[in-house]
């Protein structure tokens, strides 16, 4: 890629991320759910400094957006956060001898308070690794499948992905989502050992997976970018 590029949007410099696509056939451009970026997506064969002029020409648009995002939550001392969408408080107890557990509608954190934001996030990033890792688990041995290496990240525009060698990725912020869709994912994911693709066999065999995978897909649709508000979003 060439140059940094940059938006000014509101008083602010807002980047530019230029991404490449062999199956996009037109520009098309995102925000990025933590409001730190511009993404646009170029197909092969556009010279990257369209993307500048194609945001420029859609200033209007992203300000709205961006001006429609949700408020930022970071993880701190009485703030509440959702834990498979049940309201959960963080508590600070410096003398506690326990790490980080959850109980009761609170999350309890000891240590000191600097480290509080970074040992939350480790917390709901392992409880989505195991959470996430069960579904898959159970959804891969229904199947016959083979399943690899499963892992959480901070992913901003999908919810899960599926290797050809069997590895499953899913983002942690499925944590904080009623369990049932997390499990819905996970199956979407399984789905793909043996389906790579999202043609008739691959969806019947999601329905044959979860119950009513279409209510998932709502939530994920209507909730899934206020899952993006909590914590650092890095």
């Amino acid at each position: 890629m060439g140059k940094p590029i940059s938006l000014s949007i509101a008083g602010r410099a807002l980047p530019i991320a230029v991404k490449r696509s062999g199956r996009a056939r037109n520009l098309s451009l995102r925000i990025d759910p933590n409001g730190g970026s511009v993404v646009v997506v170029l197909p092969m064969g556009v010279p990257e400094s369209e993307a500048e002029r194609f945001a420029l020409r859609q200033r209007d648009w992203i300000e709205g957006r961006l001006q429609a995002l949700p408020e930022r939550v970071a993880f701190a001392p009485e703030i509440e956060v959702p834990l498979l969408d049940l309201p959960h408080v963080i508590r600070h107890e410096p003398e506690a001898r326990r790490g980080v557990w959850a109980e009761d509608g609170v999350i309890h954190v000891s240590g000191r308070v600097e480290h509080l934001p970074r040992r939350v996030e480790e917390f709901l990033k392992g409880e989505a690794r195991l959470l996430l890792t069960h579904h898959a688990r159970r959804h891969a041995a229904r199947l016959g499948r083979r399943l690899g290496r499963v892992s959480v990240r901070d992913t901003h525009s999908r919810w899960g992905s599926c290797t050809s060698s069997g590895d499953l990725s899913f983002s942690w912020r499925l944590i904080l989502a009623p369990d049932w869709v997390g499990d819905y994912v996970a199956a979407h994911e399984v789905a793909h050992l043996a389906e790579m693709n999202h043609g008739p066999d691959f969806w019947a065999l999601v329905e044959g997976l979860v119950e009513n995978p279409d209510r998932a897909r709502d939530w994920l649709k209507r909730h899934g970018p206020r899952l993006h508000r909590y914590g650092s979003g890095t």
